[in-house]
């Protein structure tokens, strides 16, 4: 082969692998090394289920970029789907969920019910997202407190944010998946809540305001009750993190969705990346049955960040050491 040919096929190579490197990669195929088994679901009681939402899920996620991480688990037919469940991500206002369920367990060790002053807190922070009072229930229970509850839960990778950056809690689908089982009583989770405070914190989930109901429900059938709640905040680093966390309750079962991502261009793309994956899982699980919610309207997605921690930049401490108690829980 004459030089300039050589040359010139040396070129043509070097620039399709330089495309093939800045191209996007397929959610579904960047996580291929994160399977846990051959098969993303298993249900011991149902496999042809099983093998049909491991290729759905796997269908949802062919053609998106970013990373993504699943975890499903299905009372009625002992449905467990796992998907890179062990990669860490930024929490964002999922933490909200952890405090919530630390403060019920506070309650309990300390024989009494929430006070006044906490659910004032717990209630606003599940239900609209506030960050005031979750950065106040954040500063009371404390780093000690919180990192306790989390070993007796059974997490194992989730780490909470430094001083008031409660938002860069690390944490991955298997851990949230545990966090949901504390709320639903999970049999493999242990037990750490009372029905009563169980239910109280569903409660909270299922009244999550209208316009932040976007992600896991998607997809979900007529007479099922959506638990939930959502993170998204973009950072310099992986863009936007848009993660959804359901339970789902009604017509005899209870089932459980995580589904966490970065890597987003933008919210509205996290989003519906997201909302994918939950649309395969319930029509799986309720098949024939009539949709209750389908895709968010992209019309209807704000990309306004949820606040719960700066874009980028250092950390020093916002006027309080980490895990120093703030108000009186009985103020």
């Amino acid at each position: 082969m004459a030089p300039h040919l050589r040359a010139r096929r040396r070129s043509l190579l070097a620039a399709a692998l330089t495309t093939a490197l800045l191209s996007p990669i397929p959610a579904a195929a960047a996580d291929a090394s994160d399977r846990q088994g051959a098969a993303l679901c298993a249900a011991d009681r149902d496999r042809t289920l099983a093998a049909r939402v491991s290729e759905d899920i796997r269908a949802a996620l062919s053609s998106r970029s970013g990373q993504v991480s699943v975890s499903v688990h299905d009372t009625r037919t002992g449905l467990v789907c796992e998907l890179a469940s062990l990669r860490r991500y930024d929490a964002a206002s999922l933490t909200k969920v952890l405090m919530m369920q630390a403060a019920l367990r506070r309650a309990q060790e300390w024989g009494r019910g929430l006070t006044a002053w906490e659910h004032r807190r717990i209630r606003p922070m599940i239900t609209r997202s506030d960050n005031d009072a979750a950065a106040r229930l954040w500063r009371n229970l404390g780093h000690p407190y919180l990192s306790r509850f989390l070993r007796r839960v059974g997490t194992t990778a989730t780490t909470l944010g430094p001083y008031g950056y409660w938002g860069l809690t690390r944490t991955t689908a298997a851990d949230q998946q545990r966090l949901l089982g504390v709320l639903t009583g999970a049999p493999d989770v242990r037990a750490v809540l009372t029905p009563s405070a169980r239910a109280y914190g569903l409660r909270q989930m299922a009244d999550v305001q209208s316009d932040q109901r976007w992600g896991v429900p998607a997809g979900m059938p007529r007479g099922i009750r959506a638990h939930l709640k959502n993170g998204w905040l973009p950072r310099t680093e992986y863009g936007w993190r848009v993660h959804s966390v359901g339970v789902f309750t009604g017509g005899d079962r209870t089932y459980r969705i995580v589904v966490l991502s970065h890597g987003n261009p933008s919210m509205a793309y996290g989003v519906r990346t997201v909302e994918r994956v939950a649309y395969a899982v319930h029509r799986a699980l309720n098949k024939g049955r009539a949709i209750a919610q389908g895709f968010t309207p992209q019309s209807e997605i704000s990309e306004v960040p949820d606040g719960s921690a700066p874009p980028e930049g250092d950390f020093a401490a916002p006027g309080e050491e980490p895990g120093r108690a703030g108000e009186s829980p009985a103020a």
